[in-house]
């Protein structure tokens, strides 16, 4: 039997617990939905100030050299490319995850133009799905879209695939994959592969150049924290970059972009896969928040993810095991990101109630419930505290209020 008093000795001896102090997280509040929208890092509104009041207030146009906006997207790509095994000069902020993950495939299928697949999974996050649909209809050069079973990459992997696209930490059920050896079977049929880390970067140990990684994408407002909407990142392998020509030929990835050439010119290396001027606002908030994540010890942050994720499924066993709820995704921790999901039928409005007592999660169609298992700000005891409040939502029925099923627009 768990109980608090434990799972407080627990926080006691956390080598993490400090970090928590470092954000700002509202009191009665428990925060189960940083993998959809990490919390305010406290440092980020010292910067904010700054910036607007000091670096565009006084200094204003100047601060694109006196301040480096200008080189704002590549030292935070060099920053992010350290929690995610990426050596300097080959990751880039910029955009937003959808429009990074249509530069890198239509980047990719003109390295590949003999092949027309490219292979995802159908339950893969649907803008990487509609990414290459939108694509393939704008090219017209007959390609298709191959859905793979997800447990088995490897079957649908031939002589015909130009690019696997995968995520690397699925986000309706957490599922890892195995990215190293995804990515050789990937390469061993010739064929290129575009990592999508929206759930991976910031959550857990990620190695791209270790893993032979051709490309890949991620969100900056999930496990990154860096607010509403912040930058997203791409990355392309060094190998790749001479032969990488981007599609979306924008001004700042441009090899001379303040000579104003009417004619376009790549930049060397990563900086080619920029596009228009850097929003220094946003990437000033999202470097606060990467700069204090890599503080942490990511070894420490994953062994505490996989602990959360077992209590979690524990104290759901202990407590919640008659009201009908499945966990879903591997059973092994090490094949699982840093998120749990429970499916129930009534899974929209069971959420609702939770939201409605501080216990903040959010809901995926049809019928999942899901929380992100956040280490350098979630205690033990929080997740005690959300299944008890799990628990008197089931018990006493308060899911069933008619407003508790009323569908908002955001979910």
């Amino acid at each position: 039997m768990i109980t608090r008093a434990e799972l407080a000795a627990w926080d006691a001896q956390d080598s993490l617990a400090s970090f928590r102090d470092r954000f700002h997280l509202p009191d009665g509040v428990i925060y189960l939905d940083g993998n959809s929208l990490g919390p305010l890092p406290k440092a980020a509104v010292d910067r904010l100030q700054t910036v607007v009041n000091t670096e565009w207030g006084e200094d204003l146009i100047r601060s694109w050299n006196k301040n480096d906006w200008i080189g704002q997207p590549q030292r935070l790509g060099d920053k992010i490319g350290r929690l995610i095994g990426a050596a300097p000069g080959q990751v880039v902020a910029a955009d937003s995850t959808s429009i990074n993950l249509y530069k890198l495939l239509a980047a990719a299928l003109p390295m590949r133009r003999d092949r027309k697949v490219i292979v995802s999974q159908r339950d893969n996050f649907p803008t990487d799905l509609y990414m290459v649909q939108g694509l393939m209809v704008q090219l017209g050069q007959g390609h298709t879209l191959r859905y793979a079973d997800p447990n088995d990459i490897a079957a649908s992997l031939d002589s015909d695939v130009a690019v696997l696209m995968l995520t690397h930490v699925n986000y309706r059920d957490a599922q890892m994959y195995d990215m190293a050896a995804v990515t050789k079977a990937a390469h061993d049929c010739g064929a290129l592969v575009i990592w999508d880390l929206a759930h991976s970067a910031g959550a857990v140990p990620v190695s791209l150049d270790a893993a032979g990684a051709d490309f890949a994408v991620g969100c900056g407002y999930k496990f990154l924290n860096g607010g509403p909407g912040a930058p997203a990142f791409l990355y392309v392998a060094e190998r790749h970059h001479a032969e990488v020509r981007p599609v979306l030929a924008g001004w700042m990835g441009h090899a001379a972009p303040f000579d104003f050439s009417s004619d376009y010119a790549p930049a060397p290396g990563i900086k080619r896969m920029l596009c228009g001027t850097p929003p220094v606002l946003s990437m000033s908030a999202l470097e606060v928040a990467v700069d204090l994540l890599l503080e942490a010890d990511i070894a420490a942050t994953r062994t505490k993810s996989q602990r959360l994720t077992q209590l979690f499924f524990d104290l759901v066993d202990q407590e919640c095991s008659t009201f009908g709820f499945v966990s879903t995704g591997p059973s092994d921790l090490d094949r699982r990101g840093s998120q749990v999901s429970l499916t129930h039928p009534e899974g929209y409005p069971i959420m609702q109630a939770l939201i409605d007592r501080n216990v903040i999660g959010d809901f995926r169609a049809p019928d999942i419930l899901r929380f992100g298992l956040t280490p350098l700000y979630l205690r033990y005891v929080d997740l005690w505290d959300a299944i008890a409040v799990l628990k008197e939502v089931m018990a006493t029925g308060a899911w069933d209020a008619p407003a508790y099923k009323v569908r908002a627009a955001v979910t």
